[in-house]
């Protein structure tokens, strides 16, 4: 339903999206900027609609049970809005060895885990083994290695004197699978220049996923937001991965999450808000029209604006994230276990699936379906009741 009096500029770019036509960098900084919220949802959760009824999965929300092991928090990139990292010589920094990574492996495989995201510092010392070693271990174990983001990947070439296709196919061939979409920020190289300036520009981000892509490993993408960047570089940022995308075909998914300020260089930045995420998010699934999935980042906004995201867009609601350290430290406390995930998703009025990387449904838990289904008949009880 369009409300009375929504501006004319509205209605001529949702008319383009509700046809299936690809909207311009100028209309995406419109949306951003000027679009009724209530609307813009709308016009996302339609977008979503289609493409999840087209896959079969209009009434499915889904998530993955994964941990985030960060191997390392030794770093010599100093990016400032970073609470995580150590200097080399820091009485806090480490670097876990072989039978911490198996312990935290086999933990994640007793809760249901299917997947590691490992995502570590830019440790200089750490050679082409270490790496080899850990993939091997998780991949013996029957864990999906979702490893190391492109900024790490070209850290590995710097160090090792290899070439980024080389690297790849070395990681590959020890069991790399997949790649996250960690350390983008927002890909404008004025925004990298200053908070990541030793990370490089956006291509050093874009550069070896479009390597990755053309050895048939797939990655996710993100965006972190809420910083020094301009809205409008926010949608060129949406506008480069929309371009890989077209080029590649190799991301399964968008996440955004908003900057977190604490124990880091950029304190005193201020930080967006719900409405600001569930707005940027609403415009992402809108311009990234080749992307088939949106994930919510309840890791940052909490689990009921997470929920709320899945009427903005996002048809999946991300990892249950057995471990996570760096966005912890940088201020967001949220936690969830698989049971409020799949409350919240029911709630929302779809059915929570169980996933892999790639979106493939996995094996369902009744006995969570079964404590919720006891839950909202125990609901309808005390509310016949009451009344």
């Amino acid at each position: 339903m369009i409300a009375k009096g929504t501006p004319p500029d509205f209605l001529r770019i949702a008319d383009k999206v509700l046809t299936g036509t690809r909207i311009t960098f100028d209309e995406g900084v419109w949306l951003l900027d000027h679009a009724p919220i209530h609307e813009l949802a709308q016009l996302a959760h339609h977008v979503r609609d289609r493409k999840m009824q087209a896959a079969g999965r209009a009434d499915l929300v889904t998530y993955v049970i994964s941990r985030n092991i960060n191997y390392t928090n030794v770093c010599i990139t100093d990016c400032d809005f970073c609470s995580f990292y150590r200097r080399p010589l820091d009485n806090e920094a480490y670097t876990l060895d072989v039978e911490s990574l198996r312990a935290k492996a086999q933990e994640t495989l007793d809760l249901g885990g299917t997947e590691i995201l490992l995502q570590g510092g830019h440790n200089p010392k750490l050679p082409l083994k270490y790496y080899q070693d850990m993939l091997g271990l998780f991949r013996a174990m029957g864990l999906h290695n979702h490893a190391f983001s492109p900024s790490e990947i070209q850290h590995f070439a710097l160090f090792w004197r290899m070439s980024l296709p080389d690297v790849l196919k070395e990681l590959k061939a020890a069991g790399l699978q997949s790649i996250p979409g960690g350390g983008a920020e927002v890909l404008t190289d004025r925004v990298r220049n200053i908070i990541c300036p030793k990370k490089g520009g956006a291509d050093a981000w874009l550069e070896p996923m479009r390597q990755a892509h053309k050895l048939g490993i797939r990655s996710s993408a993100t965006m972190m937001f809420g910083h020094v960047e301009t809205r409008a570089e926010r949608i060129e940022h949406l506008e480069r991965l929309r371009q890989l995308q077209d080029e590649t075909g190799g991301f399964t998914a968008f996440i955004c999450w908003t900057f977190q300020s604490e124990g880091n260089r950029m304190a005193d930045v201020q930080m967006a808000g719900a409405h600001e995420y569930l707005r940027t998010q609403a415009v992402a699934r809108i311009y990234l029209d080749n992307f088939e999935n949106c994930q919510a980042s309840w890791v940052t906004q909490g689990g009921q604006v997470g929920q709320v995201s899945l009427r903005y867009g996002c048809n999946d609601m991300g990892s249950l994230m057995i471990e996570e350290n760096v966005v912890r430290l940088a201020g967001a406390a949220f936690r969830m276990n698989e049971y409020e995930i799949r409350r919240l998703i029911r709630d929302a009025g779809y059915q929570p699936k169980r996933r892999d990387f790639y979106y493939n449904l996995r094996q369902e838990p009744a006995e969570l379906d079964a404590q919720l289904e006891a839950a909202v008949n125990t609901d309808k009880k005390r509310v016949a009741i009451a009344g």
